[in-house]
């Protein structure tokens, strides 16, 4: 029965991913899932509610919305799951996202491990390589080290200023290591981190940013 639901799941979401640029496509989720995975080998979650809310987790983001259209809604009602999943679920989603740095903190086990699990992917060369990906979607600079890095902003400031993607790093990417909430997670955060540090580093040498 979990499997028949989880297949009409994966069905459904893969046809609006595959419409998402290279930062939030259907590899993502691939990738986000197989974090999740890991982290569930040594922390207790359930795994049918993780997968559910990793699928579901991108569909309805602000960013790709054209209408007011909620897909994560729609598909969720169409499992014929109970209220209670459905509203677990939703929950889960709603504390996955940044917001800025005002994202509400999870509060279950099986939050824990999709928050941590989406947030790896943010970071490390998949991270780098998904920043760029999205700011090259919305024809943002590459870099612009005369830009100062917003440390307070409401969620709509976080969303609507397009900044350079090299600043997305300073207000965002390099701020989720301390974010992590499982063990797993926090391990494998600290050498993408390092990694993205390097990375800026060497950057900063290539483009006169005075490494």
């Amino acid at each position: 029965m979990s499997e028949n639901i989880l297949g009409k799941c994966r069905a459904k979401v893969k046809e609006i991913y595959d419409t998402f640029d290279a930062s939030h496509d259907w590899q993502h989720i691939e990738r986000v899932f197989d974090n999740a995975k890991q982290i569930m080998e040594k922390e207790e979650a359930d795994p049918f509610i993780v997968e559910l809310a990793v699928l579901l987790h991108d569909v309805s983001d602000p960013k790709y919305k054209k209408d007011d259209s909620d897909p994560e809604s729609e598909i969720l009602g169409s499992l014929g799951l109970p209220q209670t999943q459905v509203s677990q679920i939703k929950q889960i989603i709603h504390q996955v996202s940044f917001k800025g740095g005002n994202g509400e903190p999870p509060s279950s086990p099986e939050a824990m491990v999709v928050q941590d699990a989406d947030r790896l992917d943010a970071i490390g060369a998949v991270g780098i390589a998904r920043a760029f990906a999205y700011g090259g979607a919305k024809s943002r600079k590459l870099y612009d080290w005369d830009e100062k890095p917003r440390s307070e902003m409401t969620e709509e400031e976080y969303r609507s200023k397009p900044t350079s993607s090299t600043t997305h790093f300073y207000e965002k990417l390099l701020l989720l290591k301390d974010t992590m909430t499982t063990v797993t997670g926090k391990q494998i955060a600290d050498e993408r981190h390092q990694f993205m540090l390097s990375f800026l580093e060497q950057l900063k040498k290539e483009t006169d940013g005075n490494a």
